[in-house]
């Protein structure tokens, strides 16, 4: 192996949208953009769609109410879709909820597991673990950094000086990583994607795969001590991905929650214009225009922006969810690009 080459596995970016191949811009659209924000701008397209459609079509829409009821239909339409959409709310909550429904043995076996993974981050930690989840990834961060720095000390006295090379690269990417999701983490509260965001940026996959590889090659030349680096640099990294996961699951849940009550909050309003629309709106009801083109054709497209909010919120969620899905469909060193 190459020079070029290990140093080229050793040294990633520290950030998950500079890994993948995903445009940069369209990444923080995905993951990052308030959902809520998110939601307007996408409102706000449909809307000028509308409204520039309208300003070409030769034939006036006041016109083409007169001659047929295309507007009633479209908005009749959608009064049922808002109502389906309820629906929709009840299965999202049936998700959630499938996760927490279970006999007493089934809780106490999900307790016992839980606190005995957490008995081993207290020995990993020396302390209790901390409750909080970016707290916990922090404290597991800094553990990782710390055994990081060991292992460089550790093998600062072998004769080897490509290991002692490959080993400062290996550490110097680590502590980098490391840094800038602790320093995301801070202040971060759990329920909004700051917690999920940086445990992401953290490329402990390749990290486990790196310490396992530079073990294997390099393990005639170690001795006892600076083994037992390796292998509690490998229990740190490794421990980041369980919790890593956890942590996902539990926003993944969160977020599901959300929007299930967004889609309810939106659809109220939603419905209430689509139905104002078919049965109050005819074509004498908004005369004149405005800025130049028809006031009924700006009533059209802000009404037809209004009522379908519902879909446009859940498409926003679901854009962060399946996006966050794909990044983390495996758990360990296995790495999808």
């Amino acid at each position: 192996m190459s020079d070029i080459e290990t140093e080229r596995e050793l040294s990633t970016p520290n950030k998950l949208r500079k890994r993948t191949d995903v445009n940069e811009y369209l990444f923080w659209v995905l993951l990052s953009v308030n959902r809520w924000v998110l939601v307007g701008v996408l409102a706000l397209c449909v809307f000028i769609s509308f409204v520039v459609f309208g300003a070409f079509k030769p034939v006036s829409l006041v016109s083409m109410m007169k001659t047929s009821d295309m507007v009633e239909t479209v908005f009749s339409g959608l009064v049922g879709a808002i109502i389906t959409s309820t629906t929709l709310v009840v299965s999202i909550n049936q998700l959630v909820l499938s996760q927490e429904i279970g006999s007493l043995g089934t809780q106490r076996t999900r307790m016992d597991t839980t606190m005995d993974f957490y008995q081993n981050t207290d020995e990993l930690f020396g302390t209790t673990t901390p409750s909080e989840p970016a707290t916990f990834l922090r404290k597991l961060l800094r553990v990782s950094q710390d055994r990081a720095t060991t292992l460089r000390e550790s093998v600062g006295d072998n004769d080897d000086e490509r290991l002692r090379a490959e080993i400062d690269r290996y550490v110097s990417d680590l502590h980098g990583n490391a840094e800038t999701a602790h320093e995301e983490l801070e202040d971060a509260d759990f329920g909004t994607f700051t917690v999920v965001s940086p445990a992401l940026d953290f490329n402990y996959a390749q990290k486990i795969h790196d310490i396992r590889r530079l073990g294997e090659v390099y393990e005639d030349a170690l001795s006892t001590d600076e083994r037992t680096a390796f292998r509690e640099m490998l229990e740190a990294v490794a421990m980041f991905g369980p919790v890593r996961e956890y942590v996902k699951v539990l926003y993944i849940q969160w977020a599901l929650v959300k929007l299930s009550r967004a889609i309810l909050y939106a659809s109220v309003p939603a419905l209430i214009v689509a139905g104002g629309m078919v049965v109050f709106v005819d074509p004498t009801t908004f005369p004149g225009t405005l800025f130049g083109l028809e006031t009924m054709l700006w009533v059209v497209s802000a009404a037809f922006a209004i009522s379908v909010t519902p879909f446009l919120v859940f498409t926003s969620y679901v854009l962060r969810l399946a996006t966050l899905a794909k990044q983390t469909l495996t758990v360990g060193p296995l790495i999808l690009t």
